[in-house]
């Protein structure tokens, strides 16, 4: 099996982190949810030394994220773990740092809501949340390439979709999370950090 590949991982993985670097500044464990094809993970456990990345993913991706992760031989990077967000128990007691990239609008907004569901049962107090990915802003798309992208997602699973970032925000408060700061960036992109209360 070769290892799987991501154009887009390989885009963005330095202006991500260059952001979580200032976000989870202190020593811990960060569970990724949504790894994808373990580039991510790799390259962050590389660049942050003293975090612990803890990958996760569906079944179907695991054997992908397990050669990454055995090719790159760091001792801070832990073997990925199997996770699906609407899974009734999570793989962990409990999650004090929490990272996603290009997960929310490949979900359905039931799995959105689940997924925040969840979030309110495993995140520590203070516990911080990246989330990097396209938003619409007053139910408008950012650029007529993040609208193409979205009609090629509802293509591809009619309940997927570019997410408003005003509802995500609506239920993050719902959940007792505070957004901390919206970053723009590249290819109309943007990290979004959140903090439970």
């Amino acid at each position: 099996m070769h290892k799987p590949f991501s154009q887009a991982c390989e885009n963005n993985q330095e202006p991500i982190l260059q952001v979580i670097r200032t976000v989870f500044c202190q020593p811990t464990t960060v569970w990724e949810i949504g790894s994808g094809t373990g580039q991510h993970a790799c390259y962050f456990a590389r660049h942050l030394p003293d975090i612990e990345w803890q990958p996760t993913d569906k079944s179907e991706n695991i054997s992908g994220i397990r050669l990454w992760q055995e090719e790159a031989q760091l001792a801070n990077l832990k073997p990925p773990l199997t996770l699906d967000v609407t899974d009734a128990v999570w793989p962990c007691p409990s999650i004090d740092a929490l990272f996603t990239a290009n997960t929310l609008h490949i979900m359905s907004w039931n799995e959105v809501q689940i997924f925040f569901d969840r979030l309110a049962v495993y995140l520590n107090p203070k516990a911080l949340m990246a989330i990097y990915g396209p938003f619409n802003y007053h139910g408008a798309y950012t650029s007529d390439s993040n609208a193409q992208f979205d009609q090629w997602l509802k293509n591809q699973k009619a309940a997927s979709g570019i997410k408003d970032f005003e509802d995500l925000l609506f239920l993050s408060t719902s959940k007792g999370l505070s957004l901390i700061s919206d970053f723009a960036m590249p290819a109309n992109n943007r990290l979004l950090v959140i903090q439970n209360s």
